[in-house]
């Protein structure tokens, strides 16, 4: 087990610090020049370079960014942290070009963090054989992989890695903020996890499949590891183990796996894993510094900490079957709304109309707020982090209790629809024997459509 031995030390050195007037670093005992190197593919990025201050011969790190466009603060606080440490950090300009949600490239990234090195080993203030990689959340597959390619990466250390398909660490992550906030049931049994599988087979999730194992088996260099205890984005419990087991599997003996007390996703303070207290959690940035500068000795053999208590574990996505593809839900959704547009149009033609129109129009009016209304409520859930959803009422967010509300409105009136099929139809006209049946068919396909999504399951 990691020791507890080790983070007394840690504080202990800080009480003393404190109380027998040891100097002390400050943000402002390092210093920072920007620098532009060249990447694998010919173009150029910019970077920050934060070093101790008169650096020679120190170890290094290349900060991997995390999903989006890699400007958050977070990366030049830990910088200064690895800076106060005696360790020289680059903190690189993102590439953001054909970078989005439907497409990114994480061999590309990975070259790019591997230009990175390449550019911080050739600085005056490092010594070109400690310099490694680290690497968060989204950079905790692009790190490794990056490590796996190269001999000059000299260590690596990731914060908030998955060990599982981003597609799977998605799911998880939207079943846990449903899960904190209160809510059950089918909006988030199917909803969170369906939308992620349409996503990924629609191809609008970049790397969606991506498989960490193999890279992590590859790996010989050093490997540290950390996990906040209150990662809600990453499940933290599964992660560790999963890491713990790909390079056990591979005999790999120089790794330690932390989990990081009272910490949330990337690494700051946190009351309850969706908020971002200031700063770095406590011991953090000392935790990075000891380890490298202890190197090879602070990696002699595994260390391993306690996994994060998860709420629930994560789960592969089942690919998608043909009936339930992105396709055949358009196919279906424009079959709808052919036959319900159909209904009102023909409605024009007096001798069609129905003689009990009521039922239909309740059907129809119904049918047409649910989809809307479950489309409009996906969209939301797929593009915020939001962890708040208003009042519940059984589990369930009055905005999803109503479109559930409305749906069974929709499967009611289209029941009445049939059973009183034969007396509403008994002498009508074929147009409007017509009209009933295409009605009917988009009512039924409604109901299919609101199964799968869930707004007709408890």
């Amino acid at each position: 087990m990691l020791s507890t031995v080790r983070r007394i030390a840690v504080f202990a050195i800080m009480i003393a610090a404190v109380c027998c007037g040891m100097p002390r670093a400050h943000a402002h005992e390092h210093t920072t020049v920007d620098i532009t190197f060249t990447r694998g593919d010919g173009t150029t990025t910019t970077g920050t370079v934060h070093a101790p201050v008169a650096a020679t011969g120190r170890p290094g790190v290349v900060l991997v960014h995390g999903s989006g466009d890699g400007r958050g603060a977070q990366y030049d606080r830990v910088a200064a942290a690895f800076a106060r440490a005696g360790i020289v950090a680059l903190r690189y300009d993102k590439r953001t070009e054909g970078y989005t949600p439907a497409h990114r490239d994480y061999s590309l990234l990975a070259d790019d963090a591997l230009a990175g090195l390449a550019a911080l080993r050739n600085r005056p203030e490092v010594d070109p054989a400690r310099v490694g990689l680290w690497g968060l959340s989204e950079g905790g597959w692009v790190a490794p992989l990056a490590a796996s390619r190269s001999t000059d990466a000299a260590f690596l250390i990731t914060i908030g890695a998955n060990s599982v398909a981003p597609a799977a660490q998605q799911a998880w992550a939207n079943e846990t903020r449903f899960g904190a906030a209160g809510v059950r049931g089918s909006m988030v049994d199917v909803l969170a996890r369906n939308g992620i599988r349409q996503l990924v087979g629609a191809g609008q999730f970049a790397q969606a499949d991506y498989d960490p194992i193999p890279v992590l088996e590859q790996i010989a260099q050093p490997v540290l590891a950390i996990w906040g205890d209150q990662d809600r984005l990453t499940p933290p419990g599964d992660s560790l183990r999963g890491f713990q087991a790909a390079f056990d599997r591979a005999g790999k003996t120089n790794y330690t796996l932390v989990t990081l007390p009272g910490a949330q996703h990337g690494g700051q303070p946190t009351t309850d894993g969706f908020d971002k207290l200031p700063g770095l959690a406590p011991g953090y940035g000392e935790l990075m510094g000891e380890w490298v500068n202890g190197l090879p000795g602070s990696a002699a053999a595994p260390q391993v900490d306690r996994p994060a208590v998860q709420g629930h574990p994560v789960r592969d996505l089942e690919p998608l079957a043909w009936w339930e593809s992105a396709a055949a839900n358009l196919v279906l959704l424009g079959a709808i709304v052919l036959a319900f547009s159909g209904y009102a149009l023909t409605g024009t033609v007096r001798a069609w109309r129905l003689p009990d129109r009521r039922p239909a129009r309740i059907l129809v009016s119904a049918a047409v707020i649910g989809i809307v209304g479950a489309v409009v409520q996906l969209g939301y859930i797929l593009t915020t982090r939001a962890t708040s959803f208003g009042p519940l009422l059984f589990g369930r967010t009055l905005p999803w209790l109503a479109l559930q509300m409305v749906a069974v409105c929709a499967v009611l009136a289209l029941g009445f629809v049939v059973v009183r099929g034969r007396r509403t139809l008994a002498g009508a006209p074929r147009g409007a024997r017509i009209r009933w049946a295409v009605m009917a068919g988009g009512g039924t396909g409604f109901a299919l459509w609101a199964i799968y999504w869930g707004l007709l399951l408890p």
